[in-house]
């Protein structure tokens, strides 16, 4: 896919924003995989300290999100998600890249973070200085009691 960028402007969010962030995830992310998140689970994250929304918007339109979070010297990037008719726009690597610049502004040395086996952002976070850590089987339950492994994948920041 060509990457054609679109003039994107990135904002934190609250947890009014959760809604909007709901509609985008469920677009997001592929029900089979059990990857999402309900609107509680966004909001009880969002109340704790260290916690951060960026919100991706082209216009008026939410296209994209990332929730992160930091404690002491380790950052976590919790969920990310583009619609998928704005991917390959770069959105997913600007949103990430700000995960990036705001865990080390809080004081975090790296940002982890975990996803499904052959997720297709394994390009885009390899790209950014990732490695791959770790892996826990069977760890996302999808439909129909299919089980998925998580690989989690970390970066120093800034990248040594």
């Amino acid at each position: 896919m060509t990457d054609t960028r679109v003039d994107v402007a990135l904002a934190e969010g609250t947890a009014a924003d959760v809604g909007a962030v709901d509609r985008v995830m469920q677009a997001a992310f592929d029900p089979r995989f059990g990857e999402a998140w309900t609107p509680a689970q966004c909001l009880g994250m969002l109340s704790l300290p260290g916690v951060w929304l960026t919100l991706a918007r082209a216009g008026d339109a939410l296209v994209g999100f990332a929730l992160t979070r930091a404690v002491a010297d380790d950052a976590e990037l919790l969920l990310i998600a583009v619609l998928p008719d704005q991917r390959g726009h770069g959105i997913g690597r600007a949103l990430l890249r700000r995960a990036i610049e705001e865990a080390g502004t809080r004081g975090a040395a790296r940002l982890c973070l975990e996803m499904r086996e052959d997720n297709d952002a394994t390009r885009l976070y390899v790209g950014e200085g990732f490695t791959k850590c770790g892996e826990r089987r069977n760890y996302y339950a999808g439909r129909g009691g299919a089980r998925f492994d998580a690989h989690t994948y970390i970066r120093p920041i800034p990248l040594e």
